[in-house]
């Protein structure tokens, strides 16, 4: 797994000693018991909380406070994604991490547009449960590569019209992935199968050489040019202090750049950035 560990985001929710709280969801009472001694007490982590569908999940939320939501996608009365765009609608605090088996494109462009910090298969090893909960209570995304390189590719595709079938001509890159609010038409994804190992490995050259703006798209309105510059490293993949070697800049003026982005791009994270950079042809 990797994570973004710039942390740009708010200060550790669990900071100051204080543990971080979280609340487990998931239908099944064995699976939420396997995660409770998976993670209860680890590393500064303390479970507060447990619910069994997405109704339970936002009595349990409301009544609660967590820091952050660890929940599954498919569940009954209401699923993991629609108590996520519920949480999302009442400016919950709490942080999501998504946990499912079901490792679709939909699923995981439609979590990440609804506003899911992190994105993990129940299958992921014990630590890195562990380290995306906490990682979570920063605001920091954790994902795996395969997870980030297919969701780049399929926002490029959708930006630009492609179908899923073009994803040979398409060069993937691990770093960052994620989603925006504003959709693009199609913006729910490509039913699984666009991924079937036709396109090629990700280019990891396309880092270590100043980015090529000759044909990319210019910056909407409102954006500099030196902050659209910044949010197409980001989309690359790069992180704050590989974007101030290549633009010549401090990381803290990285950061400010990202955080006059976020604003005007209405995202909340550099995954969701990196999206919509995607989408508007960067």
């Amino acid at each position: 797994m990797v994570s973004d560990a710039d942390g740009e985001g708010g200060g550790r929710i669990g900071s100051g000693g204080e543990p971080v709280r979280v609340l487990l969801v998931d239908d099944e009472a064995l699976m939420r018991t396997g995660l409770r001694l998976m993670i209860d007490g680890a590393h500064g982590i303390e479970v507060i909380g447990e619910a069994a569908d997405g109704q339970a999940a936002l009595d349990q939320a409301r009544a609660l406070e967590p820091d952050v939501v660890l929940m599954d996608i498919r569940m009954p009365r209401m699923t993991g994604l629609e108590a996520l765009r519920v949480l999302r609608a009442e400016d919950s605090p709490a942080r999501v991490v998504m946990l499912t088996a079901f490792d679709t494109d939909e699923f995981l462009l439609q979590a990440l547009r609804a506003g899911a910090v992190s994105f993990l298969l129940k299958d992921s090893p014990p630590e890195d449960v562990v380290q995306a909960v906490l990682e979570a209570a920063e605001d920091r995304p954790r994902f795996s590569p395969d997870v980030l390189s297919r969701l780049v590719r399929l926002a490029s595709h959708e930006g630009s019209g492609s179908r899923a079938g073009d994803e040979a001509d398409q060069s993937g890159r691990d770093g960052l992935g994620g989603a925006a609010p504003p959709a693009a038409p199609g913006a729910d994804g490509s039913p699984e199968g666009a991924t079937s190992g036709a396109a090629p490995p990700p280019d990891t050259s396309a880092a270590a050489s100043p980015p090529d703006t000759s044909a990319a798209a210019p910056p909407p309105d409102g954006i500099t040019e030196r902050e659209w510059d910044v949010a197409r490293l980001v989309a690359q993949g790069l992180a704050n202090p590989e974007i101030g070697e290549q633009l010549f800049m401090s990381v803290a003026t990285v950061k400010t750049h990202l955080g006059r982005l976020y604003h005007k791009l209405q995202v909340t994270n550099r995954v969701q950035l990196a999206i919509r950079v995607l989408e508007l042809g960067g």
